[in-house]
């Protein structure tokens, strides 16, 4: 997967922060979805990589429980960088809390997390009753 991450860092539009970040969902029928970040000069308006393939998936009709496994790269640190906030309440909407998000560094180095170590309290529907 690391190679895969690595060539998806060409595609990040980041002429801001000049921080590129690929991820790449791996759906339970084995079919993946890439994204990268898109960053805009009104920051509000930028949207992750994480994020970004997310999207990608339910626009194609996956659901929420197609969802198997995320690997993301920031490319520009020599860290390995976990997920933003916004992305870990967006994966634990639709990842399973066991599900494995692996973080890699531009190095090849990488960390694995549950969904439920990077975000142990999320914000969920049963807070909308």
């Amino acid at each position: 997967m690391y190679e895969k991450l690595l060539k998806l860092l060409d595609n990040s539009y980041s002429p801001y922060s000049h921080f590129r970040v690929s991820a790449i969902i791996v759906m339970n029928d084995g079919h993946e979805f890439s994204g990268v970040n898109v960053e805009n000069a009104s920051y509000g308006a930028s949207i992750c990589a994480e994020r970004s393939a997310i999207v990608s998936a339910i626009s194609n009709g996956y659901k929420k429980d197609d969802f198997k496994s995320l690997y993301v790269m920031c490319g520009d640190s020599d860290n390995i960088s976990t997920c933003c906030f916004a992305c870990r309440q967006v994966i634990s909407e639709f990842f399973d809390s066991d599900c494995i998000v692996t973080c890699f560094d531009k190095n090849g180095n990488y960390k694995e997390f549950s969904v439920s170590e990077l975000c142990p309290y999320p914000f969920s529907e049963d807070d909308l009753k």
